[in-house]
């Protein structure tokens, strides 16, 4: 953000819209305030785009109307006014939003989660529970080959904890994939 440009104290969502650069930064607003989300480095890029390819590939095999979008904006339903969090990935069965800026009622929003990153990671999952219409969070580990999901129950709550998953298949629900945990870290130094 430029030392210049005096913004409010409390940033809605429809100035963040106004003001967010188009600079190759990425922002996102976080209770009122532009933050701004650190490059990603190789490991993290690497699964990404894996997982990306995956849960594309999987849509389009079945021929479903939802698609992945990486770093999508996102505004949870907790302090709406205030909130534009962005996910590493988010998928989304809606049709696109006239706003660039934000993906729709979200059905799966995954998250990469690091040393550097944890904090925020965590809490914009918390915030993430709050779309109506998401039914699942996947948080990769980026360090070791981990997985953790929140899956919304058929009475609208989440888990107190989530699903931890080291090896084996890895189902999301929400968009019927299936598949090996270690295919989503395949091109990374975790492969194997």
């Amino acid at each position: 953000m430029s030392p210049t440009l005096k913004l409010p104290d409390d940033l809605t969502v429809a100035e963040f819209r106004e003001w967010c650069p188009e600079d190759g930064q990425r922002w996102q607003l976080v209770d009122g305030e532009p933050v701004s989300l650190a490059s990603v480095p190789d490991a993290r890029g690497r699964l990404l785009a894996e997982a990306g390819r995956l849960l594309a590939n999987h849509l389009e095999r079945i021929g479903s109307p939802c698609v992945v979008s990486t770093t999508p904006g996102i505004v949870p339903h907790a302090n709406a006014r205030h909130n534009v969090r962005v996910p590493d990935i988010g998928v989304s069965c809606a049709p696109p939003a006239a706003n660039q800026l934000e993906t729709r009622d979200p059905v799966l929003l995954v998250e990469i989660l690091s040393h550097g990153n944890a904090r925020q990671t965590r809490a914009n999952v918390w915030a993430y529970t709050t779309i109506p219409a998401l039914r699942e969070i996947l948080v990769l580990h980026q360090d070791e080959r981990k997985a953790e999901l929140l899956r919304r129950a058929a009475d609208g709550t989440w888990p107190k904890e989530p699903e931890i998953m080291i090896e084996g298949d890895l189902a999301l629900d929400s968009i019927g994939f299936r598949a090996p945990l270690a295919a989503l870290y395949r091109t990374t130094a975790l492969a194997g």
